[in-house]
């Protein structure tokens, strides 16, 4: 796809998509509502395949392709959830997938990755390393490159996030979504422009790597240099697409710093009874931080995934 997904574009791809993925459910609390002082509805995309949104963009970009390319295999960079997202899509749908991973990934995402069936090509963690490592994965093979967000067919599939959430809960007056690379919030927003036109949309970042904050602030793209926050998902800068959908759309960048998002982390776990990955609370940490933007407000909020490491997180400190 070549230009910015209109909304049929998105029910499209929820189609699409639907045998390759589960329809997360929507959960509430009514401590956390009271804590609030507002109604949040929780797409807990913690319990999607792979555990997290990323299956989404993932599987739309791999079925959006013509057959002939889906044969010829799947290849991108990664050493995280998009990584085991289009490993798993590609085993689904037939087609060969090549990964490029750095030699410093985590050993049990690398065994995920390898469980579904894709080829590893490892490199040093740099990302000139990374990108010339898949050059010439490219150049071996008749893969095609998937991005990880700045590809419109990946910013649809994560748009049906969203879009399951406001067909089930119908009336909403903000959204809510974490923002790293950007696809998450932008397939958010276009999809809550369409549905829910007189909705807010905020973006959720950490403090410790607020390049889309600085970006939308600036309205330019402002690269993220050396980010540092527990909220390891978060850690990538927008492409020239998401940050063109952002701007348009999304109101404001709300940052929060590693203590609160472990707050919220905290809350979700002992509230919700779910495990959810410390990017996940940054969406509901950004509402206990701007409290008067969403009193007895009805609230969608995207849980990104539940991909934790617990020995990093030193559990037994929480």
């Amino acid at each position: 796809m070549e230009t910015i997904p209109v909304l049929n574009d998105i029910r499209q791809a929820h189609q699409r998509i639907g045998p390759f993925i589960h329809r997360t459910p929507v959960l509430t609390s009514e401590l956390i509502n009271q804590k609030a002082n507002c109604s949040i509805f929780f797409k807990c995309e913690n319990f999607q395949k792979v555990g997290a949104f990323k299956m989404r963009g993932a599987a739309n970009a791999i079925l959006s392709l013509p057959a002939t390319k889906i044969s010829g295999g799947v290849a991108t960079h990664s050493s995280g959830n998009h990584a085991q997202a289009l490993a798993k899509a590609a085993k689904s749908t037939g087609a060969p997938a090549h990964i490029v991973m750095p030699e410093s990934a985590p050993e049990v995402k690398v065994k995920a990755v390898r469980d579904y069936g894709a080829k590893i090509y490892f490199c040093n963690s740099s990302l000139e390393a990374r990108e010339q490592t898949l050059k010439s994965v490219l150049q071996e093979t008749s893969a095609t490159f998937i991005h990880p967000y700045d590809d419109y067919d990946v910013i649809t599939g994560q748009a049906t996030a969203a879009l399951e959430l406001i067909e089930e809960i119908e009336t909403l007056d903000i959204l809510i979504a974490p923002v790293g690379g950007g696809g998450l919030l932008s397939g958010t927003s276009l999809a809550t422009s369409y549905l829910l036109p007189e909705a807010i949309i905020y973006g959720a970042e950490p403090s410790g790597a607020d390049d889309a904050k600085r970006s939308l602030d600036l309205g330019m793209i402002h690269p993220s240099i050396s980010p540092d926050t527990i909220a390891d998902g978060l850690l990538t800068s927008l492409s020239e697409r998401t940050f063109g959908i952002i701007k348009q759309h999304v109101r404001d960048i709300i940052t929060v710093d590693d203590q609160e998002i472990m707050a919220a982390l905290r809350l979700v776990w002992e509230r919700l009874k779910i495990v959810i990955e410390p990017s996940a609370a940054v969406p509901l940490a950004a509402v206990f931080k701007r409290p008067e933007l969403f009193s007895e407000k009805r609230i969608g909020l995207i849980i990104s995934g539940g991909n934790v490491d617990l020995q990093s997180l030193q559990i037994s400190g929480l």
